[in-house]
């Protein structure tokens, strides 16, 4: 199943002004995600994959039109998905959408990324003055 290009393109609407915002083809559909990671997704499977912090995940499946978020079989825990009915309003969308944001912000980092350090191609060590 393709994802829904119509949501797609309301939340680039909503994110026009969010800086660092980019889109991304994977997990089977269209993700959206800013240095902190992915916080939300135009689902393949349908609606509205949502990053959420672990701790607030069994309150918001407490809410209308929210679902556990399964992938291959596999409980998502940082993630929930949204039924179509849960962001059929602007300020639905927008919602669930900043809550992405929000948990994705003050997800823990990973840290640095390690660059190995290389030898000068010359193979000959440089000399500092």
């Amino acid at each position: 199943m393709a994802y829904d290009e119509q949501l797609a393109e309301r939340i680039r609407q909503l994110m026009k002004k969010q800086r660092g915002v980019t889109e991304r083809k994977m997990m089977g559909g269209l993700t959206f995600m800013t240095a902190s990671g992915m916080f939300c997704s135009a689902s393949g499977k349908g609606g509205l994959l949502v990053r959420v912090a672990p701790e607030s995940r069994d309150r918001f499946l407490a809410e209308s039109h929210v679902q556990p978020a399964d992938m291959s079989g596999r409980r998502m825990t940082g993630f929930i998905r949204v039924v179509p009915e849960g962001y059929r309003t602007e300020a639905g969308l927008k919602k669930w959408v900043e809550r992405g944001l929000a948990a994705a912000a003050v997800r823990p980092s990973a840290g640095p990324k390690r660059v190995p350090k290389t030898a000068p191609k010359s193979g000959r060590a440089r000399r500092s003055k």
